[in-house]
């Protein structure tokens, strides 16, 4: 169960055809291109379906304002530079951050195939939903995905210090399997991603301890409603935040976007370009073992992994990945949950804009 799912009242689940057509048109009246409208909303629409609730249509009331306020540029040129035979850069021209970083993953696979491996950066691009969405798309061909980004807003602090300067920086890796799940690990560098916490406060859900802490006493915060008092706390301690400024330096500076001090924080400015920085790998696993020999052997530890002893108090060993495949299945039949504070949000959204409303 996601956190969204956890979090009622819910309202009646919406056919996931129906959140993505719905999309679409609210991207298409402020002034997408269908086509961009279409992918963004397909994008938007797998990341509800395989359980990232606080990155797929919840996120649509903020993108469809940084819109309106040419926050976001709803008609971007985007340009790949082929930089070395294994290496491109990507301009997403302040384009919504799906168009650029799908672009991105495209190229990506098209040099592995080439050279075997291929590392693509991507500069002046925008939130792009969860990462899982793009360290999948190497896996599909028969590739090892690996992704990062820099955060859209800073909400931690490099390890002893108070200042937010570091964001959730994720990381996220797809690596292909057999007849077994994709192993697919999408991880914040923070106990929890930001979305998660601004899903609490339109539910009103008090968040646990552990996950923030007041910036002034260092105390535990959990009024997910004073979240601008407070910040996010690592994984691992220093470790994750070492590997938070790792990240930012890999996705954002090297690619000569926001890092640091530099960050716009999307939640507060809606009209300042972001500069998001990300970076996506595709390995050709065929250059290292033929591809069905490497799934078999990735099936086989999977399986004595899951079926290994287990530490009292676990009924299972879980898989990274293997619940979203489960998850996406079930939410195409059943359809998608959706809270009732949001349901209310994406309502006043089609009046305000004019559409045809959500169906459920």
């Amino acid at each position: 169960m996601s956190a969204l799912e956890a979090a009622l009242p819910l309202s009646s689940p919406v056919s996931s055809e129906g959140i993505r057509a719905f999309i679409e048109r609210a991207l298409c009246k402020v002034g997408l291109p269908h086509q961009d409208a279409a992918k963004v909303a397909e994008l938007m629409t797998e990341a509800d379906l395989t359980g990232a609730d606080a990155h797929g249509i919840f996120r649509l009331p903020q993108y469809v304002q940084r819109i309106q306020t040419g926050g976001i540029n709803a008609k971007p040129a985007i340009k790949v530079e082929r930089t070395a035979p294994a290496t491109a850069l990507v301009d997403g021209n302040n384009g919504m951050g799906h168009l650029v970083m799908s672009r991105a993953a495209e190229a990506a696979i098209e040099i592995a195939r080439e050279t075997g491996v291929a590392w693509v950066g991507a500069q002046h691009s925008n939130h792009a939903g969860p990462a899982a969405l793009y360290a999948t798309m190497p896996v599909e061909h028969g590739m090892i995905g690996l992704y990062s980004a820099v955060a859209s807003a800073n909400h931690m602090a490099i390890w002893g210090g108070v200042e937010a300067m570091l964001g959730t920086n994720p990381l996220a890796v797809g690596i292909p399997a057999g007849d077994e799940p994709p192993v697919i690990l999408d991880i914040a560098t923070t106990m929890v991603s930001y979305g998660t916490i601004k899903n609490y406060a339109l539910q009103g859900k008090s968040i646990p301890e552990g996950w923030m802490i007041n910036k002034a006493d260092g105390k535990p915060l959990t009024d997910p409603k004073r979240s601008n008092e407070g910040l996010l706390l690592p994984i691992g301690g220093y470790k994750g935040s070492g590997l938070a400024l790792i990240l930012g330096l890999l996705a954002g500076t090297l690619n000569g976007a926001a890092f640091g001090r530099d960050v716009v924080d999307f939640n507060a400015d809606a009209t300042t370009e972001t500069n998001t920085g990300h970076f996506i790998v595709a390995l050709d696993v065929s250059r290292f073992a033929r591809l069905e020999t490497f799934k078999a052997e990735v099936d086989r530890h999977l399986r004595d992994l899951r079926n290994s002893r287990k530490l009292p108090g676990f009924d299972e060993i879980r898989i990274p990945g293997e619940q979203r495949v489960g998850r996406y299945e079930s939410r195409l039949r059943g359809g998608i949950p959706l809270s009732s504070a949001l349901r209310r949000k994406l309502d006043d959204l089609a009046e305000e804009l004019g559409i045809t409303p959500l169906e459920a």
